[in-house]
């Protein structure tokens, strides 16, 4: 009997056409596809273009109680009552506040500051969250019980009280902090470290619930048994493997925070003159909202696009970073 030679199936491929996606590229394409998240990608680009890169050209201008021409944050504070609540022009672009300060200027360092904020804020956040979260559920036992029941009574704090309480009472104790040429007020640092003390619980909780899940996996028990040290299998095992809720958690919790530092300059208490937010640019515009709408129209305009893009990219990043997602590649 001779044995015949069959032809290639017709849906074979070739090998070398076949591409594969390591996880990093598969979760970009999937954010790829999702347009909202691609839109508020590039609005926060652009902004941070603005906030960070824009300053040298569009902050400058000449100060008239100085007598000479300003450039950076000092044209930004610099107060002529001469030229207070003008309205948008060539000269002043978003127009002046009520002590004669360019808007366009302040929205330019003063978005420096709430972005700081945000992104510091979350930082402090992810940090605290993720190590609670990832020793309660590795060790469990009595370590779990103490940690989550801490976590438990830190979540019936109301953080914008306690966000407020203590803008009023510790704004002014703590000393200003020069970084990267700037000075900020010390009501900034209050107001990073109340809202990241007071935001981790819902994260700590998250990464407990994944952490739980994944001891229980094969690579764990493998890991144990090839005598990993614990704290290699937190750091080199677990942690990797509950990034996705990590990341997701890190870009809402900078809109929280831009919106709670927003609160409480409205009312205030925040950010403290002359270094100026978003936040701080709000004050008092209520009692300009017809009159002169130039004041509360672009920091809040600000505000509104800075959180919307950034929940936007959440979004996205919890789609794309999540394995038993449905969106196509």
């Amino acid at each position: 009997m001779t044995a015949v030679a069959l032809p290639p199936f017709a849906g074979t491929v070739d090998a070398a056409e076949i591409k594969m996606l390591s996880p990093g590229q598969l979760a970009w394409q999937r954010f790829r596809r999702h347009k909202m998240a691609m839109a508020g990608l590039f609005v926060l680009a652009g902004l941070f273009v603005y906030v960070f890169a824009a300053g040298a050209i569009l902050s400058r201008g000449m100060c008239a109680p100085l007598g000479q021409a300003l450039s950076g944050e000092a044209y930004a504070n610099c107060n002529d009552i001469a030229i207070k609540l003008q309205a948008p022009s060539a000269v002043h672009i978003f127009g002046t506040d009520t002590i004669g300060q360019d808007i366009l200027a302040r929205t330019i360092y003063g978005g420096q500051i709430s972005l700081l904020i945000g992104v510091s804020a979350a930082l402090i956040e992810v940090m605290l969250g993720t190590l609670v979260g990832a020793i309660a559920a590795y060790y469990g036992g009595w370590v779990d019980s103490v940690l989550m029941r801490f976590t438990e009574a830190m979540l019936n704090i109301p953080s914008l009280f306690l966000l407020i309480v203590a803008a009023k009472f510790l704004g002014g104790t703590i000393p200003e902090i020069t970084l990267l040429g700037r000075t900020f007020s010390s009501s900034v640092v209050v107001i990073i470290v109340i809202i990241g003390f007071t935001s981790w619980m819902y994260l700590a909780r998250i990464v407990r619930a994944n952490i739980l899940s994944l001891k229980e996996q094969d690579f764990i028990s493998a890991s144990r048994c090839l005598g990993v040290s614990n704290r290699r299998m937190i750091l080199k095992h677990l942690l990797p493997n509950t990034l996705a809720p990590v990341i997701v958690t890190a870009t809402l919790g900078i809109a929280n925070a831009i919106l709670s530092e927003a609160y409480v300059s409205f009312l205030g208490l925040g950010v403290k003159p002359p270094t100026a937010s978003w936040g701080n640019m709000l004050e008092n515009s209520y009692r300009y909202l017809e009159s002169a709408p130039w004041l509360w129209v672009f920091p809040g305009l600000f505000v509104l696009i800075t959180v919307l893009s950034v929940n936007f990219v959440g979004d996205g990043l919890r789609d794309a970073l999540d394995p038993r997602g449905t969106r196509a590649v």
